[in-house]
């Protein structure tokens, strides 16, 4: 089971860090909701669990708890910029389908 980011993803995860000024690095989980059932969820990790599963791709890392990783494994967490909107993209081999406005998928 793997988790990989992209440069991109792993810059956009340092500067936030090092602009909290600490920080592991950042948890990707999922959470139930939505009209297709699951949705991303990201949050800075200050502290590890004894249950995370860590991931390092270019010197920053991903963590991910267990229930999570059945959903995520072989995710890739990239960063884009599309005009002026920017953000995490989530290419995720798993998902089945997504609904229409891209806030939620299912496995």
């Amino acid at each position: 089971m793997a988790i990989s980011m992209t440069e991109a993803a792993a810059s956009h995860i340092r500067r936030s860090l090092n602009g909290r000024g600490k920080g592991e690095g950042i948890r990707l989980g999922v959470r139930t909701t939505g009209c297709s059932g699951l949705a991303y969820v990201l949050e800075f990790v200050d502290s590890l669990g004894e249950d995370d599963q860590v991931f390092e791709s270019h010197g920053e890392k991903v963590i991910i708890d267990p229930k999570s990783l059945a959903y995520l494994d072989g995710t890739e967490l990239d960063f884009v910029k599309e005009g002026l909107n920017e953000g995490f993209k989530f290419n995720n081999p798993n998902v089945r389908g997504e609904c229409g406005c891209g806030e939620s998928f299912n496995v």
